[in-house]
């Protein structure tokens, strides 16, 4: 545990108790938002402006983290927005207060996001980054099961009281920005020119990132974004379980089942991906997502759920921390809230591609197809990280 610093501890924590806060309205989001008059058009709409603010804007962010070597800032301001942002929607229902707030906790993680994994980079030596990053998304995910956990609990005895929940995710979050101010920059970067203290960063200036980075970073993401273009939303596996007869109830605790999972095993997939490597630990990963997905195609029956959603959890425990892990390794040290902030963002850009054609695959063809389609995509991705000539000796960054 000696990897694991007092920063990294204030980040992980940090991380679980935004996760109570967010994943306990998670479930209840769409149900509050129709209570008040959303239709499922408006709640889409308003879905999709908030994960684009919140895409667009890590790289942007990260890029003005990286040059000005500065971190603690973007990570204290973007909690402290989402944690605003939750009673603000129940405060004022009006719509254009709910379409800000809503947009205000999305732009919050899109400016925490990338200098927060730079932070958790900068805090590791090289042969610990994928402990490092799987012990953060383990506790992470810890949150993640609590939330989902309190809003059941909260909801059996006070039954669609949906408002109550928003003012209880408030405490969580200010835990967290007190939490916060435990944090501080170890470098203040290098000292600019005149000229470079001047020269602004447009919002679009991060995508010529691209053409800057190393050539094992570019053959890197394109893969995984090539595989997130086809892997939708996990709203449609929920989907699935309700197609195939599964109560609400049930879902809410396989879910949280899932999320069990991916917290306890992410931190020791990570120590073993340190020892074995980040690229094996990652093509393990997308076979394992490979095959619950051609499972949960053809499933339909709780036990069934059960075991593809523990193996889905090892499917995240061996990708999600890792995948940030092997990208901080091709990138420049000076160049690391770009580079992760930039594939974090198209990342989700190609998730909400994703879920536009699953849906539309959906609705022509069926659900078997969805999946069996991304399943498919995920053996053609190991086999080009396996042949990748760029990535078969992937030096890390100094």
């Amino acid at each position: 545990m000696k990897a694991i610093t007092r920063t990294i501890w204030i980040l992980s924590l940090v991380s679980l108790f935004n996760d109570i806060a967010s994943e306990m309205l998670l479930p209840i989001m769409p149900i509050y938002l129709k209570s008040i008059g959303f239709t499922v058009v408006i709640i889409g709409v308003l879905e999709g402006l908030a994960e684009a603010v919140s895409s667009l804007s890590k790289g942007y962010f990260g890029k003005i983290s990286d040059k000005y070597g500065h971190r603690a800032a973007f990570v204290k301001w973007g909690y402290a927005l989402s944690a605003i942002s939750k009673p603000i929607m129940v405060l004022f229902v009006n719509p254009v207060w709910v379409f800000f707030s809503r947009t205000l906790e999305r732009l919050g993680k899109g400016i925490r996001t990338a200098p927060r994994d730079a932070i958790l980079a900068d805090e590791s030596a090289n042969s610990d980054r994928g402990r490092v990053f799987g012990f953060h998304r383990s506790m992470d995910t810890v949150g993640a099961a609590i939330g989902p956990s309190i809003a059941l609990l909260y909801l059996y005895f006070h039954h669609e009281q949906y408002k109550t929940l928003f003012y209880i995710s408030f405490f969580p979050g200010i835990i967290v920005v007190l939490l916060t101010l435990g944090l501080k920059d170890k470098n203040k970067g290098e000292i600019k020119t005149k000229q470079e203290q001047k020269n602004r960063v447009g919002f679009f200036s991060q995508f010529k990132y691209w053409k800057e980075s190393t050539p094992a970073y570019r053959a890197l993401v394109s893969g995984l974004l090539f595989f997130a273009l086809f892997n939708s939303a996990d709203a449609f596996l929920i989907l699935k379980m309700k197609e195939s007869g599964i109560n609400d109830t049930m879902v809410i605790i396989i879910y949280i089942f899932y999320n069990l999972v991916f917290a306890l095993t992410a931190f020791p997939v990570g120590i073993i991906g340190d020892k074995v490597g980040l690229k094996a630990m990652m093509i393990i990963g997308l076979v394992i997502f490979g095959a619950v997905y051609f499972g949960i195609a053809f499933a339909n029956s709780k036990v069934t759920y059960f075991i593809l959603f523990f193996y889905y959890g090892l499917y995240y425990a061996c990708t999600d921390g890792i995948s940030k892990a092997w990208i901080s390794k091709t990138c420049e040290k000076k160049d690391t809230a770009t580079a992760l902030g930039v594939f974090s963002g198209l990342q989700s850009i190609c998730t909400f591609i994703a879920s536009s054609l699953a849906g539309l695959i959906w609705y022509k063809f069926g659900s078997v197809y969805v999946f069996c389609i991304a399943g498919a995509v995920a053996f053609l991705v190991i086999v080009y990280l396996l042949f990748s000539k760029l990535l078969i000796t992937s030096k890390p960054s100094l």
